[in-house]
Order: structure tokens, then C-alpha cells, then sequence
């Protein structure tokens, strides 16, 4: 049989990870903003999160972030809390 040199499927059309060694700025909360840990991955681009003010909220992660970006259990996130629920936020950094 011939070896597999993994040159079939969708793997030709997959780039090199390059960006492992880039580094991100440090962004701050601002006012209506919030630090919070992931406790749970709901699924339907949604999950739990325990803000650092004590607050356990349901977290929705935006569109651009959504595929780009993964997040898993015991992340740090930057949510946005919203004015009119305050046990619902959005998530606006990783």
C-alpha cells in the first residue's frame, strides 16, 4: 500500500501556524465592562461565566469571534455587560 503523506482532503488548503510566538497588548476594562472566568460552554455560541465581581452570567460570544477564536473552560474573557440584564453579557475579548 502507499504511505499516507497527508496531502488529500482539506490539509493542503490549511496554512502554517505562524502567529504561536505573537504577542497581544494588554486591554483594559473600561466602564460597562467586565472580567469574567468561563465555567461552561453552553454551545450555540454561548456560556457561563463567573465575573470578578461575584456575578455568575450567561455570556454570548459575538459573530466575529465565533469560529476565529476558541474558548475553553477557565479562560479569562473581557465581557460587556448590558444595561438592561444584568445576569446576561457579551463576550468582547479573549
Amino acid at each position: 500500500m502507499p504511505k499516507n503523506k497527508g496531502k488529500g482532503g482539506k490539509n493542503r488548503r490549511r496554512g502554517k501556524n505562524e502567529n504561536e510566538s505573537e504577542k497581544r497588548e494588554l486591554v483594559f476594562k473600561e466602564d460597562g465592562q467586565e472580567y469574567a472566568q468561563v465555567i461552561k460552554m453552553l454551545g450555540n455560541g454561548r456560556l457561563e461565566a463567573l465575573c470578578f465581581d461575584g456575578v455568575k452570567r450567561l455570556c454570548h460570544i459575538r459573530g466575529k469571534l465565533r469560529k476565529k477564536v476558541w474558548i475553553n473552560t477557565s479562560d479569562i474573557i473581557l465581557v460587556g455587560l448590558r444595561d438592561y440584564q444584568d445576569n446576561k453579557a457579551d463576550v468582547i475579548l479573549i
